[in-house]
């Protein structure tokens, strides 16, 4: 559920009242011109609060919009960046969370896209499938309206629980109502943590299906050193094994590493190292932009930091990291595969990003999936991201319930089933 192909979009319903608008009715207010898919029972619709649903312009007028998802790395910014540079094609969208005073609460982005459905399956489903697209080259392509951030992980925006929870039943009917209006079959909140389990049962309750995507992993970096991190938490094959690698690496001219917060200057050089890990990746996620490195640093500097590493001169890797309160976010990687291999980068690339975030007082370490056996052998621990799912029809719904199971993408990763805290993708809270 992470690759999406833009195959075009319908017409937007505006609100001439409001410019920028789409959607301005109370929670509690018809669809007007359409009927609204119906709530499975048990359901208690909420006594107080409304939506709207706006364009980014409208958001100036927002108070909420300006401490959005303040908590969380990837804050409002962020959502505005990727919507600027990587999706500008997308037809983005926010719900516009509003208390019972009218009092705006909580902002909601989401996003309308023609899903891939088979995007993470496995090679023979796709190859199936690819067979009857020959024929119906949109076989399996479903017009969704998704919940979330278009580059990552979802989040709730709310000032805390408390306030999440009172917005997650709003978002319920809201989701439904919308997709009638964009036409949409499929309704996803895209990739959100687990903690977030017991605010959204309100849609599991309402008939969505919850589904583990690729998760994240963590790692505990509460030691003195990368050393002492090794000795913690390594096994001694492992330990044996890195040091063989930093030992060839070592044989090699030096290579140094430096620590901005803006690349725009070099954005040129380190963007084709980006592209060659995307071209070699099995499962493929958002394709990043030059134009969204050269724009993370210049508007996230606070969050941003660039890693940079050099042999001879020249450019051999770059690590994207976000920092957020004690933990460090792994978000990226490139590499240039003329020397990557020989030089075993990826591990002198961690073991630099590990170096630097224990000496400036980090204690974790996450890094987005996949690429998981190497993280498995690091001793990280995964982090689980959900899908919730629901068709707006109650009869295909029925249908997906048997269907999704084999599409969703953690089913083909075996990998992933030898780390501890596998059950934790699927146990409920």
């Amino acid at each position: 559920m992470n690759s999406y192909t833009n195959l075009g979009f319908g017409g937007a319903l505006r609100d001439k009242r409001k410019p920028g608008v789409l959607w301005g009715e109370p929670m509690h207010a018809p669809l007007a011109g359409r009927k609204a898919a119906k709530p499975d029972k048990p359901w208690t619709e909420p006594a107080s609060g409304s939506i709207e649903v706006v364009l980014r312009p409208a958001l100036v007028d927002c108070a909420r919009w300006s401490n959005a998802f303040a908590i969380q790395r990837k804050d409002r910014r962020y959502y505005e960046l990727v919507e600027d540079t990587i999706h500008p094609n997308f037809h983005h969208r926010y719900f516009v969370i509003k208390d019972g005073t009218g009092k705006p609460c909580a902002v909601q982005p989401f996003f309308v896209v023609d899903q891939d459905l088979i995007a993470g399956a496995g090679r023979g489903v796709k190859a199936i499938v690819d067979i009857v697209r020959g024929l119906w080259p949109h076989f399996m392509y479903m017009r969704t309206l998704m919940v979330g951030c278009a580059a990552g992980e979802g989040q709730l925006d709310g000032e805390d629980e408390s306030m999440q929870r009172f917005c997650a039943p709003l978002l319920v009917l809201a989701t439904l109502r919308q997709a009638c209006a964009e036409k949409a079959g499929l309704i996803v909140l895209k990739e959100f943590p687990a903690s977030y389990r017991k605010t959204l049962q309100c849609f599991q309750r309402h008939g969505f299906i919850r589904l583990p995507s690729l998760p994240m992993t963590c790692l505990n970096i509460e030691d003195e050193s990368f050393g002492d991190y090794m000795k913690r938490a390594l096994s001694r094959a492992a330990r044996k094994d890195l040091r063989r690698k930093f030992r060839a690496a070592a044989r090699a001219p030096p290579i140094d590493v430096t620590v901005l917060s803006d690349i725009s200057l070099i954005v040129d050089v380190v963007y084709p190292l980006y592209i060659q890990v995307y071209n070699r990746s099995n499962l493929r996620f958002e394709k990043l932009t030059a134009e969204f490195l050269r724009e993370l640093g210049r508007r996230m500097p606070d969050k941003t930091r660039f890693f940079v590493w050099r042999q001879c001169g020249r450019i051999v890797a770059i690590g994207i990291c976000m920092v957020q309160g004690d933990a460090i976010h792994d978000e990226y990687i490139g590499l240039d595969y003329s020397v990557a291999l020989d030089l075993h980068l990826y591990h002198y690339t961690f073991r630099d990003i590990i170096t630097w975030a224990i000496a400036n007082g980090y204690k974790r370490y996450r890094s987005n999936g996949p690429n998981y056996d190497p993280k498995l052998h690091l001793r990280c621990q995964l982090e689980p991201l959900d899908l919730y799912v629901r068709h707006t029809s109650r009869a295909i719904h029925f249908v997906m319930k048997f269907v999704l199971p084999w599409l969703e993408p953690t089913r083909y990763d075996k990998v992933l089933r030898r780390f501890s805290t596998y059950r934790e993708l699927w146990d409920d809270p």
